[in-house]
């Protein structure tokens, strides 16, 4: 499967990972397999830029399972985003994650957030799963990559972590910066999101 993005590709890009588990894994905690799996992420041809600190966060949705631990991550690559994906997919496979239930227990959750300023396949597909009523949400699931990721600016989990290390990051479609894009997250939520 092809996806084509709307920038100009230079040869390094950098990404942006959400990180996140609640389920430990052969006596492993979610913190070791979270500082595990930046290791693993970290070496041939994406290299750690910066990484947030771990957060506590309750289990979206409400009753899925016990509170999860969440962090950021931002690498420079220079491969493209499907093997950006592939890779992730890898690293969450090493820690036994399953993908049978949507927003179910996992021992391990890779999220690629964005790259660069990529937009993928193209903007009204990436509308279409950013409107996407909750209900709709775990049911459906994209076929292919969307970038960037089309449900972050609705995540205080993903936006408070991501916005210790990249608050400047401008979202290519709506424009906001992750500062601004988490600012607009109810603070009641906000305030949920516990640093460890």
């Amino acid at each position: 499967m092809q996806v084509q993005l709307s920038f100009q590709a230079s040869p390094y890009t950098e990404v942006f990972v959400a990180l996140g588990g609640n389920s430990a894994l052969d006596g492993k905690s979610v913190h070791e397999a979270l500082n595990e799996s930046i290791s693993l992420l970290d070496s041939g041809e994406m290299t750690l830029r910066s990484r947030s600190r771990m957060y506590s966060t309750p289990c979206f949705p409400a009753g899925a399972g016990p509170d999860f631990v969440n962090a950021a991550a931002v690498f420079r690559t220079s491969l493209p985003p499907e093997a950006v994906l592939c890779r992730l997919h890898e690293v969450e496979s090493v820690f036994g994650r399953e993908r049978k239930v949507r927003w179910s227990e996992r021992t391990l959750d890779l999220d690629l957030l964005g790259y660069g300023d990529a937009v993928a396949p193209d903007e009204p597909t990436f509308r279409r799963w950013a409107d996407l009523p909750l209900e709709r949400q775990t049911r459906e699931a994209p076929d292919r990559l969307i970038l960037p990721h089309p449900r972050m600016q609705d995540r205080a989990f993903v936006l408070v972590p991501m916005a210790e290390i990249a608050p400047d990051w401008r979202h290519p479609v709506f424009g906001l910066t992750v500062a601004e894009m988490a600012a607009a997250i109810p603070a009641e939520e906000r305030a949920q999101i516990a640093p460890l």
